[in-house]
């Protein structure tokens, strides 16, 4: 069973994602609340698996909120998920850079958001498709001029390199996969090497590091 903690000013929204959530037999809504001071108690008596967070609140925003949550639980971190009506909203920048694992409109099909909390709790990041390469394309506009690639890119092979760019375009391991002539399961194993040489907890946070640091481009 998939817990979640809904963190969300807006009742009416609390109350839509709690109903489209418990429609489902894997997820189970364990808790919500309208601030983030609040969302980071919760979240350390509650221990969910996946928090689905507002970026903005009166009461203490989804930002600081995902760093105090993240920072407080590292030995066994839930995943956050920002859901926002800012697509481009400064705040959602930062709380990927904080560690957020995903991130998604407030206007997305009911599905969407089911697919989502299940992908991050299984381990997979993901940005809303609508605004994946202008979100990519401001982290690399963000990226340091002394970050050019060279000293973050030897940390990896050059299979490693090739399979991060491919995973920043937002290909699946299968399609990675084919592209490359290799296993699936080849690609997943690359994939958590990689992961434990650049210290990122899943696919998108790994993405984020390869904008940030030059690995890979917009496109």
């Amino acid at each position: 069973m998939i817990r979640v903690l809904l963190v969300d000013d807006q009742s009416v929204v609390r109350a839509g994602f709690r109903v489209i959530l418990n429609l489902v037999d894997d997820i189970e809504v364990v808790g919500e609340c309208g601030d983030g001071p609040t969302a980071v108690d919760l979240a350390e008596r509650l221990k969910p698996d996946v928090i689905c967070m507002d970026v903005r609140m009166p009461g203490g925003d989804g930002l600081s909120a995902t760093r105090r949550i993240l920072s407080r639980t590292a030995a066994d971190p839930p995943q956050i998920l920002i859901v926002t009506t800012f697509d481009l909203d400064e705040y959602v920048f930062g709380a990927l850079e904080a560690g957020a694992s995903g991130f998604i409109l407030k206007d997305t099909d009911p599905d969407d958001l089911i697919d989502a909390v299940r992908r991050l709790a299984d381990g997979y990041g993901l940005v809303d498709q609508a605004v994946t390469r202008r979100v990519m394309a401001e982290f690399a506009r963000r990226r340091p001029a002394s970050r050019a690639g060279g000293e973050a890119g030897s940390l990896l092979t050059g299979r490693e390199t090739e399979i991060v760019r491919l995973l920043a375009r937002g290909m699946s391991n299968a399609e990675i996969g084919r592209d490359l002539f290799i296993e699936t399961s080849t690609v997943k194993s690359h994939l958590g090497r990689i992961m434990n040489k650049v210290g990122t907890r899943d696919r998108l946070q790994t993405v984020v590091w390869a904008y940030q640091n030059g690995v890979a481009q917009p496109f």
